[in-house]
């Protein structure tokens, strides 16, 4: 017996509204730091409640001050993505160069070193002529 195909209507497919732990975006915006870090996991409420260093308590403020245009450049990757960065632009430093990351509501709650990756993904053909006693045996290209 065939399967019956399914009469449905072609619907345009709704993106979901971000939520956090059931609060909306706007809402998040709105909470204090201490409010947040209730509703975030236990490394990142430690976080939040022991308070920002001086590198990072610059950053913030560079954040608060900067037009919403050019990214901000940073060097501290230990900062945690807060409500109020969403729809900004941070470069990231990964040891070599800076990362430009465009910061996503998903975002909230990790911290910036996660989105810019200090180490690439390095794939090795194979063995070269004369790499090992086996490779002799390796028909060359």
């Amino acid at each position: 017996m065939p399967k019956a195909k399914r009469t449905r209507k072609t619907e345009t497919r709704r993106k979901r509204e971000f939520t956090l732990r059931g609060k909306t975006l706007p809402e998040l915006q709105g909470l204090t730091l201490e409010e947040l870090g209730k509703l975030l996991p236990a490394r990142q409420r430690r976080t939040l409640r022991r308070g920002f260093n001086a590198e990072q308590r610059r950053f913030l403020e560079k954040m608060a001050e900067a037009p919403d245009g050019g990214p901000v450049r940073t060097h501290c990757r230990d900062v945690l993505v807060l409500p109020q960065h969403v729809g900004r632009r941070v470069a990231v430093h990964t040891g070599k160069e800076f990362k430009e990351v465009e910061v996503r509501p998903e975002m909230i709650g990790h911290y910036y070193g996660e989105f810019a990756l200090t180490r690439r993904f390095e794939k090795h053909s194979g063995p070269g002529v004369g790499a090992t006693r086996s490779s002799k045996f390796m028909p060359l290209k």
